[in-house]
């Protein structure tokens, strides 16, 4: 039996004191059936063999599902009084079991506060369980849009990316939620007996900014939007990799050009991408990309005759279609993953100062094995790219010996093989401030226990 066929194990009985807890949140809908509460305990992490082992037995006690932050203070004070765990849960989109409760107690469905507050030119204030999508629909007819989004925008919710952080389609032009003015505001609610509703504002908002929940309940968020261009994706075909690479970079570095997506993905990946596949000649890598109408001509100037351009029409992302973006970021390895679950993935960031010749380097290493995916994206300031390439997965001591060769050569890895917020970001552990703000908004460690792991809780 396979990692991915092992059964889970059977629900022990809880630990917590769930019928009084039940009791103090009366009023307040509830879901106790084990087979639900296991099913929606569960996200993304079966793209980690590893990950789909480890945490596949775990699951909340029950759902709690309040409807405004008046009820989500009443659920924080009742599991601050009774020390049950409490795990914030949206849509449950993330790969790394950030939504999967460690120590079962609550799982917190926020997916009710969906509220738009206010939107002004440029900037949104909406409600945490807001889905992506529904955000951009409103603020359209306005000519905005979200700056970034990941590959599941369809189904994610704001609160859910903002607390899963990094970036997405959109952060080749503005880079990830880390960088300033990327998440304007965050409003949170504290787990402690009497609850605080606290306003964190510009740098104070990066406190819950990938912190996996850990660090308060965010129950709405400001962010910044981006003028809605009509976008047209564009599919092009190279003869190698490199020269698919090379093109998208120039395309990155264009400022002129205004684009909200450039991906280039290698050969071997394009024969999984479904309806995708008749734009994806025979074994030619592929450019992906989402350019403003306005920029069409400069970006297909910058092309050159390098590549032939196979696809090209307006975004859609509308109910019935796939929109393009669903081929890329993390997407590409569901794509791959529908059909074969033997595969995984890594996730890189690539020295920007020796881009070319890092990424050349690592095909060259991992010619069969570590199957190319770029994503070129600003980080610090600088145009770099990130990947999340194929890995055909043998066993864990080699994956990481693969993590480790990439980490010597200068590749930065966030390990999406690890639950912890500190083992997934060795080049960023755990903030100083994130480590020292959750002894103050969450002194009991009650948040998701087990993902900081370096947070000691009071006695």
């Amino acid at each position: 039996m396979t990692a991915t066929e092992r059964k889970p194990k059977p629900v022990q009985p809880s630990r917590y004191d769930i019928a009084g807890l039940l009791a103090d949140l009366d009023g307040i809908p509830a879901v106790t059936e084990a087979p639900v509460v296991r099913k929606r305990s569960r996200d993304f992490f079966w793209y980690s063999p590893i990950l789909n082992a480890e945490l596949a037995d775990k699951s909340a006690d029950v759902i709690v599902a309040p409807r405004d932050e008046a009820e989500i203070v009443r659920v924080a004070a009742a599991c601050a009084r009774r020390r049950i765990p409490l795990t914030v849960r949206a849509a449950g989109t993330g790969n790394y079991g950030q939504a999967v409760p460690l120590q079962g107690g609550v799982l917190l469905d926020i997916t009710a506060l969906t509220a738009i507050e206010w939107q002004k030119p440029g900037v949104i204030r909406v409600g945490a369980g807001a889905k992506m999508l529904d955000i951009d629909m409103a603020t359209r007819p306005s000519g905005y849009e979200l700056r970034m989004h990941p590959s599941t925008k369809r189904s994610a919710t704001i609160g859910g990316f903002v607390a899963g952080g990094s970036g997405g389609v959109g952060s080749v032009t503005y880079g990830g939620l880390r960088e300033p003015g990327n998440i304007l505001a965050a409003r949170i609610v504290t787990v402690e007996e009497e609850p605080r509703i606290l306003e964190l504002r510009d740098d104070a908002a990066q406190k819950v900014n990938r912190a996996y929940g850990t660090t308060g309940i965010i129950t709405a968020l400001e962010m910044p939007l981006a003028p809605a261009w009509p976008w047209i994706d564009v599919i092009v075909a190279f003869d190698d990799y490199m020269d698919a690479f090379q093109a998208g970079y120039e395309v990155a570095l264009a400022d002129g050009v205004v684009k909200k997506l450039v991906t280039p993905v290698s050969a071997p990946i394009t024969p999984y991408f479904g309806a995708l596949k008749q734009h994806c000649p025979e074994g030619k890598s592929i450019l992906i990309c989402m350019i403003a109408a306005a920029s069409l001509g400069p970006f297909k100037a910058i092309i050159g005759g390098r590549g032939t351009v196979t696809y090209e029409a307006p975004s859609e992302e509308g109910p019935g279609t796939v929109p393009l973006y669903e081929y890329t970021w993390n997407h590409t390895t569901l794509q791959w993953l529908k059909s074969d679950r033997s595969i995984t993935y890594l996730q890189c960031l690539f020295p920007h100062d020796r881009l070319v010749e890092s990424a050349k380097e690592m095909i060259a290493r991992f010619p069969d094995e570590v199957l190319a995916h770029h994503e070129f994206i600003r980080f610090g300031g600088r145009v770099t790219a990130s990947a999340l390439p194929i890995l055909r997965y043998s066993t864990p001591e080699r994956l990481n010996e693969i993590i480790a060769l990439h980490e010597a050569a200068g590749v930065m890895i966030a390990n999406p093989h690890v639950v912890s917020l500190e083992a997934g970001s060795r080049h960023k552990r755990a903030d100083a401030d994130q480590l020292g703000f959750k002894h103050e908004v969450d002194p009991y460690g009650l948040l998701n226990p087990g993902k900081m792991e370096s947070f000691v809780a009071k006695g």
